[in-house]
């Protein structure tokens, strides 16, 4: 206050009252949004005592981005502060939505590693319209199908149109740009022509082929839709499914739900195969593919010639569809359409899809179970083998350094400590097995840090599960395989791959020379009639060397060279 009393505040004492910089109070008073009460004789600014007030407002309004010549409405009452608000709330949104746009234009350049003459084209791709986003996509469409007489694959794929939000994220943004860029690739056009001609094909004689969505296997509608019940769609959707199914064929009424269950029964039992540890060429992989053939077969009766039981033709059909799908690059077409428009990405189908084409290839026809395989395992010979195995090979691991760790080893690309994992995890399995528990962490690390104790542990483990379950004289399984062939498998596996432990570490390759041969002859029962094709857990049987080891001769039977 001044010293005479008036109750006026020079601007340095406003200054300190408020906390606002002098040459700020003086520039909003000569904008009329502070006016000074009075001014002394030598014409220095007096304000007064509701200055501070007043300038509260001033410096709360400015701080919320509101401009010089808002604030002096609401200040001289123009404009109410709910106005002005919601006023510079439009504003400021609009900014953000521009903000927003760089952000993503910025992330995709750095992400793709653009070149600075991309940075025009990608900045005006996200700024089209609606109606521009969807003449991209139908003139892609049009090309790419341009003479494939797939009507319904066509309408499908122009039904997927990348309609963006009013208020799109940064990630839809940038996935409308990866979208706009992947149609100018010459790799998908050739895929959806593909699929686009394989539904041509396979469309029922007859019968046109109906608009519908493109149902290449694997393949969702853009407009996904995870939680799909049986109610009907809305007007111009469809539900998502990745059937396998001929591409572009439309689902008979009915069906539409029963296809999404099936697919997703494929893709959970395929997952949960490769997570167990299940080769697509194994025994144990007949009861799934048996299993997803029957849920496929209803949905096919809506083709031509649908197939009516589990038999080669089915099996070879299924195969097809799975083949044909197998298009990443279109997959990523539709999880891209997915983010552009919010909707939820569908579930990934590479992993259970090459599991199951595997399986389908291994498997060609339903498996006649001949139960002269489980003949001759006597519970007693399994598990002295076993000991006698897992005593030699306990040896070579002791025996591998750390820097042996990483060589290469006879065994499908693994290097040693890729090898060792996976013969822990096989006393680990069928030690689970016999306690009813069967594991499906197959993709873990079960090394750690100390291989030896890592696999001294799991021979203990296993050993103490194999006598005190009564393992080795129960049954298991749909098929009720002794107990005692599980062991007889696992002696084999390990016998095979501590021959390949051996090769890779320079060691003698005999192991276990009391329980090789009848090991041997375990394997060529078991695993005689297994298909040698692609993808197969043994490569074709190799010639054995005159007087090879039994080892060396069961390692020629599984296919590695032993010359």
């Amino acid at each position: 206050m001044n010293e005479d009393g008036t109750g006026l505040l020079t601007i340095g004492e406003l200054a300190r009252l408020t906390g606002v910089p002098v040459k700020t109070i003086r520039s909003w008073s000569d904008q009329d949004l502070l006016p000074p009460a009075a001014r002394t004789p030598a014409g220095y600014r007096l304000y007064g005592p509701d200055a501070a007030a007043r300038l509260e407002i001033v410096r709360s309004l400015r701080e919320l981005g509101i401009g010089l010549a808002a604030v002096r409405s609401v200040l001289h009452r123009e404009r109410t502060v709910a106005e002005t608000a919601a006023q510079w709330a439009d504003a400021l949104d609009a900014q953000i939505r521009a903000l927003r746009l760089q952000s993503a234009v910025l992330r995709s350049v750095a992400a793709r590693g653009s070149a600075a003459e991309e940075l025009p084209y990608m900045t005006e791709l996200a700024r089209l319209s609606a109606r521009e986003r969807r003449r991209i996509i139908t003139d892609f469409v049009e090309d790419a199908l341009d003479g494939v007489d797939a009507p319904a694959y066509r309408s499908g794929l122009l039904a997927a149109t990348p309609d963006l939000p009013d208020d799109p994220t940064p990630e839809q943004i940038g996935a409308w740009i990866e979208l706009a860029a992947l149609v100018r690739e010459p790799e998908l056009r050739a895929a959806l022509r593909r699929l686009a001609e394989y539904s041509a094909r396979t469309a029922r004689a007859g019968e046109p082929d109906a608009p519908g969505e493109p149902r290449a296997p694997g393949k969702p509608h853009a407009m996904a839709d995870p939680d799909a019940t049986s109610e009907p769609d809305a007007p111009g959707e469809r539900h998502a499914t990745t059937e396998p199914r001929a591409a572009g064929e439309p689902y008979p009424a009915g069906q539409e739900q029963a296809a999404v269950r099936v697919a997703e029964l494929m893709r959970v039992r395929g997952e949960a195969a490769v997570a167990a540890g299940i080769a697509p060429d194994s025994p144990a992989a007949e009861p799934v593919i048996a299993e997803l053939v029957a849920a496929w077969l209803p949905t096919q009766t809506g083709t031509a010639d649908p197939p009516a039981e589990d038999d080669p033709a089915a099996r070879a059909r299924l195969l097809e569809q799975l083949e044909t799908a197998a298009e990443p690059v279109v997959e990523r077409y539709w999880q891209l359409l997915c983010t552009v428009t919010g909707r939820p990405a569908p579930p990934r189908w590479g992993t259970a899809g090459a599991w199951t084409t595997a399986a389908l290839r291994a498997h060609p026809r339903p498996y006649g179970l001949d139960r002269s395989a489980f003949d001759g395992t006597d519970p007693d010979r399994v598990l002295r083998a076993y000991e006698q195995v897992t005593r030699d090979v306990a040896a070579l691991v002791a025996a591998v350094r750390p820097e042996d760790l990483a060589l290469p080893t006879p065994c499908a690309g693994w290097s040693v400590r890729e090898l060792l994992d996976h013969m822990v995890w096989e006393n680990l399995m069928a030690t689970s097995i016999a306690e009813d528990a069967p594991r499906g962490d197959h993709t873990a690390d079960h090394l750690g840090d100390d291989h030896r104790a890592a696999f001294d542990d799991s021979v203990r483990a296993a050993l103490a599960a194999f006598t005190g379950s009564g393992m080795l004289r129960r049954t298991y399984g749909p098929y009720e395989a002794p107990g005692a062939m599980i062991v007889q498998q696992v002696v084999v596996e390990l016998l095979a791959h501590g021959w390949d432990l051996a090769r890779a570490t320079g060691a003698p390759t005999g192991l276990a020379p009391e329980a090789a041969e009848e090991t041997l002859a375990a394997a060529r029962r078991i695993y005689g009639a297994a298909p040698r094709t692609e993808g197969s857990s043994f490569a074709p049987e190799r010639p054995a060397p005159p007087g090879a080891s039994a080892t060396d001769r069961l390692a020629a039977f599984l296919g590695r060279d032993p010359a």
